[in-house]
């Protein structure tokens, strides 16, 4: 009986030798060291936003230099990316009839054969505002999967922020006012990702 006790107490005492004791929020917590691509989004969003605000130019402006040469386009306003230059623009327009949350636009200026688009959710696709600064890589983290992750967290920062305050299933027939950032890949189709919306 007393073996056994004796065999308890050192075992316990093993255990105790053994164990680390994690505080909640320490840098040894799990749950701190994990990506979390809300938070990252939430701090992020902010500095791309006035990014793309500072960097816009006015589609009246923008259309027809990027219909006349795409590439010198790119270069001369937009961010350069491995799947087509990231561009930044702001425009008024009439909202057409919405498909999946995504708003053709009629803008004064542009012509007629660039579809613009502008898209409102409820899913913000893509990683135009990701790669729009320029300097997020992926370098910067664990793998391919938090890269993309940090895509979808920007769009869910900027989604809360400009989007959740504005009742986007019924934008049609109004004047919108947008600013945002599209994938120059085909220069005849722009589907923007804003970063300020108004409604007229």
């Amino acid at each position: 009986m007393l073996l056994g006790v004796a065999a308890i107490v050192v075992l316990a005492g093993a255990i105790a030798l053994d164990t680390t004791v994690v505080p909640i929020g320490s840098e040894a917590d799990v749950r701190v060291q994990a990506f979390s691509p809300d938070s990252y989004g939430q701090q992020e969003f902010p500095r791309i936003q006035a990014f793309v605000k500072e960097k816009a130019v006015d589609a009246a402006t923008l259309a027809p230099e990027v219909l006349a040469d795409k590439d010198a386009a790119a270069q001369k306003y937009g961010t350069a990316s491995s799947t087509g230059a990231i561009m930044f623009v702001t425009l008024t327009g009439v909202a057409g009839e919405a498909r999946s949350g995504v708003y053709p636009l009629t803008v004064e200026g542009v012509p007629e054969d660039i579809t613009v688009r502008v898209q409102t959710g409820p899913a913000i696709n893509g990683t135009d505002l990701r790669d729009a600064p320029g300097d997020i890589a992926f370098g910067d983290f664990k793998n391919q999967i938090e890269y993309q992750d940090a895509g979808s967290g920007i769009n869910r920062a900027m989604k809360a922020a400009v989007l959740d305050g504005i009742d986007t299933a019924s934008l049609t027939g109004k004047s919108v006012t947008v600013t945002g950032a599209f994938r120059l890949i085909n220069p005849k189709n722009w589907m923007i990702t804003p970063v300020e919306v108004a409604v007229q």
